[in-house]
């Protein structure tokens, strides 16, 4: 179980380490039909919704702080975003989306519908300047981008880090009452 946990945080590094980069680099030029597609954001839900909550904000918050590294952005601002989108969507593969099929594409829309808000939000209340017409006009091409991308993304989640057997996997919690 040691070693799979070690291979695991390395494949996940791996991971969100390449995702940032892209993004940063050639997915930020990216302008398709007003949408840019969210390669870090997909690569983040494909870890969360394998790993679980606590996997999902500890990469998120160092997708973030990464991505904030590249592109010079105030440091920490999508360290939170992310940390709490991981999170969630994490929760979201822990409880009810556990097996199902549509659960990905699901965490796809919902996830990138929360971040747009929260990210808008976040940087209006530090007084940062941001349009929330830009944000109404790219979020649904940015969501079909997202959709499009996920499947493969995911696949290479998958590939990085194969599910657990379910001797090996935690109890799940259960409601009493």
């Amino acid at each position: 179980r040691h070693a799979a946990t070690l291979t695991d945080a390395a494949a996940i590094a791996v991971l969100v380490f390449v995702a940032a980069l892209l993004q940063a680099t050639v997915i930020v030029g990216l302008d398709v039909l007003g949408g840019t597609p969210d390669l870090l954001l997909l690569t983040l839900i494909g870890i969360a919704l394998l790993r679980g909550a606590v996997t999902g904000a500890v990469a998120g918050f160092f997708a973030g702080l990464l991505l904030d590294v590249l592109t010079l952005d105030t440091l920490g601002v999508s360290s939170l975003i992310l940390a709490l989108a991981g999170y969630w969507t994490g929760r979201y593969g822990e409880t009810t989306g556990r097996g199902r099929a549509h659960a990905p594409l699901l965490a796809v829309v919902v996830v990138t519908i929360l971040v747009a808000i929260f990210g808008y939000g976040l940087h209006f209340l530090i007084a940062e300047e941001v349009s929330a017409r830009r944000v109404l006009e790219t979020i649904l091409p940015s969501i079909g981008l997202n959709l499009l991308l996920a499947a493969p993304v995911f696949a290479l989640c998958r590939r990085l880090l194969p599910p657990f057997d379910v001797s090996e996997r935690t109890a799940e919690v259960q409601v009493v009452g």
